[in-house]
């Protein structure tokens, strides 16, 4: 059995370029679907978040139609209400890498509200990057990327290929010309040779320890990288 942590937002609002906010929190099924495949697979998780605070759930994650249909959308619902996992978070701030043999950040719009200036997830990143251990990011989760820095202001995630919510995605969602900025634009900003796959497809980059996912539909395939890595 291994031990893996996942590291999720604590923000349930995201702060767009007017300055209003829009509602967030991590994103159900980028949770849900590699908790589920890592747990069967044997092994335990733990969830961190910035200051310890149970993570807000997206809602818009567990609408019909996008958690499945009404009663798997309320089954998915209900288990994360009361999930020990997710109820009980340690802080970033406390955790201890070597406590960990994988790590694992979910998407959402929240990380791009917190994560991406998180220091504490930026060290934990940078940490987990250079110790080997699997690392799995997707959706929006690289976003916490951008708080990772190495001691000469570079990042330690230049030129490691990789992907995240592609603009086009952001478009279609109707979000590109509201938000203050673009993950696919940060990432490419920082020196990482981002990459992305058809909208809404399930796309899977990986380099080294490190295994991303572009979408919520990418989030199946990086469990299963995670889990055969770790077997």
């Amino acid at each position: 059995m291994s031990k893996i942590l996942f590291v999720l937002t604590g923000a349930s609002q995201w702060t767009l370029a007017d300055g209003t906010g829009h509602p967030t929190g991590y994103w159900a099924e980028e949770f849900a679907t590699p908790f589920h495949a890592l747990t069967a697979a044997g092994h335990r998780v733990t969830v961190a978040t910035p200051g310890g605070v149970v993570p807000p759930v997206d809602r818009a994650s567990l609408a019909e139609g996008v958690a499945g249909d009404r009663a798997a959308a309320e089954a998915l619902a209900a288990e994360l209400a009361e999930l020990p996992e997710l109820l009980n978070p340690v802080k970033i701030s406390e955790v201890d890498l070597a406590d960990y043999d994988a790590v694992y950040y979910p998407g959402g719009h929240g990380p791009m509200e917190d994560l991406a200036v998180d220091a504490d997830s930026g060290r934990l990143l940078t940490a987990a990057l250079a110790s080997g251990k699997p690392l799995g990011v997707v959706c929006h989760g690289p976003a916490a990327l951008l708080a990772a820095e190495l001691p000469d202001g570079t990042s330690p995630f230049a030129g490691y290929r990789l992907t995240g919510f592609s603009n086009a995605e952001e478009t279609a969602a109707g979000f590109a010309d509201r938000a203050v900025w673009l993950l696919e634009d940060r990432l490419t900003a920082l020196g990482a040779d981002y990459r992305a796959g058809e909208p809404w497809a399930p796309y899977l980059v990986t380099d080294r320890n490190l295994v991303t996912g572009q979408n919520p539909a990418s989030s199946g395939p990086v469990a299963e990288e995670l889990v055969k890595r770790l077997a």
